[in-house]
C-alpha cells in the first residue's frame, strides 16, 4: 500500500501545477552557462591585457570578474533552493557535496539569502562606479562626439586603455541611494522574518 495520500482531481491537479516551474530553473541553468562563457571572456581579456592595460583597468576588469561569480552563485541559490523549496526534494542527505544552507532552507531563509547576494552584488558594482568616478572631468563621455573620436584613436593605435567613461555624477549618487535602499530592504526582511519566528515561538503550547 503506498504511503502518498491519495489526493482527488483538483488538488492533484494544483499540487502538481509547481512543475511548470521546471522550465524556469532550467532556464536559469542556461544562464549559468552564458555567464560561464563571459567570464572566460573577460578572464580572456585580462590577460591579454596583462602588460598593457593600467593598474585600475586591471582592477575594474577583475570586480567584473567576481561580479559574474556573485551573480552565478545568486543564481545557483535560486536554482538549487527554488527547486527544492518549490518544486521537489532533491534528496541530497547524506551527500559529501550537499551546500550546508541547503539542509535548512525554507523560503524565509532563501528570501535572507538572496537578499544578502543582491547587496553583494550592488556592492561590487558600486564600488566598479567609485574607481570609474576617479575619472569624471578627466575623460570625455563614451557617447559624446569626444568619446567617439577618442575611442576611434584608441582602436587605430591597438590600445586597450580606457579613453572614455560611461560614469557621471548623478548616476553616482542614485546608485548610492539604491544601493542604501537595498541594504534596507534586506534589513526590513530579516527583522520581519524574526518577528514572525518570535510570534510563531510563542503560539505552540508549552510542553
Amino acid at each position: 500500500m503506498s504511503d502518498k495520500p491519495d489526493l482527488s482531481p483538483l488538488p492533484r491537479l494544483i499540487f502538481n501545477s509547481r512543475w511548470l516551474q521546471l522550465p524556469l530553473y532550467l532556464g536559469l541553468i542556461v544562464a549559468q552557462g552564458v555567464y560561464v562563457v563571459l567570464f572566460i571572456k573577460e578572464l580572456w581579456h585580462l590577460m591579454r591585457g596583462a602588460t598593457s592595460l593600467g593598474e585600475q583597468d586591471i582592477m575594474l576588469i577583475v570586480l567584473g570578474l567576481i561580479d559574474v561569480v556573485m551573480i552565478s552563485n545568486l543564481l545557483m541559490m535560486v536554482i538549487i533552493g527554488g527547486y527544492e523549496t518549490f518544486v521537489s526534494k532533491l534528496r541530497l542527505q547524506g551527500h559529501p557535496d550537499q551546500p550546508e544552507w541547503l539542509s535548512h532552507v525554507n523560503a524565509s531563509v532563501l528570501k535572507v539569502k538572496l537578499a544578502m547576494a543582491i547587496i553583494g552584488i550592488s556592492s561590487v558594482h558600486l564600488l566598479k562606479t567609485f574607481i570609474e568616478a576617479g575619472a569624471l572631468g578627466a575623460l570625455p563621455m563614451c557617447g559624446s562626439a569626444e568619446g567617439l573620436a577618442a575611442t576611434e584613436a584608441a582602436r587605430q593605435a591597438g590600445s586597450s586603455m580606457a579613453v572614455c567613461t560611461t560614469v557621471t555624477s548623478s548616476g553616482v549618487m542614485w546608485q548610492t541611494i539604491i544601493h542604501m535602499v537595498f541594504i534596507l530592504s534586506a534589513i526590513g526582511i530579516t527583522l520581519a522574518d524574526k518577528i514572525m519566528a518570535s510570534a510563531v515561538k510563542a503560539a505552540r503550547p508549552e510542553t
